[in-house]
């Protein structure tokens, strides 16, 4: 059989990388259906539920008024929307194609680009998903005013990247401890429903509380985002920088296992399963 012989150099090797990164990343972003946009849109519909649900749950327990002055939506959105796209970062990140996967019989596909695509698929779909209800609800319910736009803008992109970062040490670990992982993922999802604080304000909250959620980067980048949105609030029982060095760390942990998964992981580990 005759084989067509093909000089690979550098600049044909990144331009073939970054194809495989762009197609990967379109093929998170549709989520598997068929268009985009339907992705796109069931995650609008997921936040919204979301917003709606705990407007209804305040609502119910009395808590008609926000702890700070503003508006009450916004300050349900702002707790609402990063936390989701906290966990969301998680899920992506953690159910990406890993070292194990067929995909990666087939070069230049590597772990990297798999990650990264889910990643950039993730961002994108939360910013849009933010931009079209803050949108909607300033055109059809009421305007809106976010003190520093630029600033809460950074912190939701540190919600992000400290996602993608635990998604990335739970990715890593999963050929390890194949069924205990999602265990965990579940745990974190459901102790940050609380742990988060997106329900409460940090600085109402007593020192002996503080110290009770005070180790989550969440609820720094919540609290920090606050203090960005609204006019009259300045947090004084959270950090900016916290969340930024826990998510470095967090980050490298991650790569430094996922390289260690990657040179001995083997496909036949869970064949007789």
């Amino acid at each position: 059989m005759f084989v067509t012989q093909v000089h690979s150099t550098k600049t044909r090797s990144m331009f073939g990388m970054l194809a495989v990164a762009y197609h990967t990343t379109v093929h998170d972003m549709r989520g598997g259906h068929r268009n985009a946009v339907v992705s796109i849109l069931l995650e609008m519909l997921r936040g919204l539920t979301l917003v709606i649900v705990f407007f209804a749950m305040f609502m119910i327990l009395g808590m008609s008024s926000p702890p700070v002055r503003g508006d009450y939506m916004v300050y349900i959105m702002t707790g609402v929307f990063v936390y989701l796209t906290h966990i969301t970062s998680v899920t992506a990140i953690m159910s990406a194609q890993g070292s194990t996967s067929s995909m990666m019989m087939h070069p230049p596909m590597n772990t990297m680009i798999a990650i990264g695509s889910a990643a950039i698929a993730t961002l994108y779909k939360q910013i849009i998903t933010v931009i079209v209800v803050l949108a909607g609800y300033h055109i059809v319910v009421t305007p809106i005013t976010i003190d520093r736009p630029l600033q809460a803008l950074g912190m939701f992109i540190v919600a992000w990247f400290t996602g993608c970062a635990v998604g990335l040490i739970l990715m890593a670990l999963k050929p390890w401890f194949p069924n205990a992982i999602p265990v965990i993922k579940q745990l974190y999802t459901r102790a940050n429903m609380i742990a988060s604080g997106k329900m409460f304000l940090a600085n109402a909250l007593p020192a002996s509380m503080v110290a009770v959620f005070d180790w989550n980067p969440l609820f720094h980048i919540i609290d920090q985002i606050r203090g960005y949105t609204f006019l009259h609030y300045n947090p004084f029982q959270s950090s900016l920088m916290y969340p930024i060095y826990v998510g470095i760390a967090l980050l490298m942990i991650g790569l430094m296992i996922e390289f260690f998964t990657r040179q001995h992981v083997s496909v036949s580990w869970s064949a007789g399963r």
